[in-house]
């Protein structure tokens, strides 16, 4: 039997849709695939830019910010030493932009000028570090990104 060359281009043409439709099946249902790129509320969270816009104008004054730096026990934050750290309060949020399942956020709780996040917390990759904190009434605002 001859195949004529509408015949083929219609078989062609088949494979080939057939072939995307695959892959897009594939992606589709399978979790290995499943990355979500933004964060939940992410309307509700552009209206309160302009306070995140002066708090990190408020870090950017500071004679030193926060420093964060890799230990062998995790990832070491330390925050400025002519503050007082008892009067210092506020959260540790740490996103991972390909796995919103790895997101954890803590409240500070600082006995000291620095903060550990425990390694056992932290997979290697790209993480955002993100630390809202108010010292005597005035709010600041870290954001770093790292790769642990």
């Amino acid at each position: 039997m001859k195949i004529n060359w509408g015949t083929g281009l219609v078989i062609g043409m088949v494979l080939f849709i057939g072939f995307i439709l695959f892959f897009v099946i594939k992606i589709s249902t399978d979790k290995k695939y499943d990355y979500d790129l933004v964060t939940e509320e992410y309307y509700k969270k552009e209206l309160v830019y302009q306070k995140e816009i002066d708090d990190r104008a408020n870090s950017n004054s500071l004679a030193v910010n926060i420093t964060g730096k890799k230990t062998e026990a995790g990832w070491m934050l330390t925050f400025p030493e002519n503050m007082d750290y008892s009067k210092i309060t506020g959260t540790i949020l740490l996103y991972r932009p390909s796995n919103k399942k790895l997101d954890f956020q803590e409240p500070l709780q600082l006995s000291s000028h620095s903060v550990l996040i425990p390694d056992e917390l932290l997979v290697a990759g790209r993480w955002n570090t993100i630390v809202q904190w108010s010292y005597e009434g005035k709010d600041y605002l870290y954001k770093n990104e790292i790769v642990y």
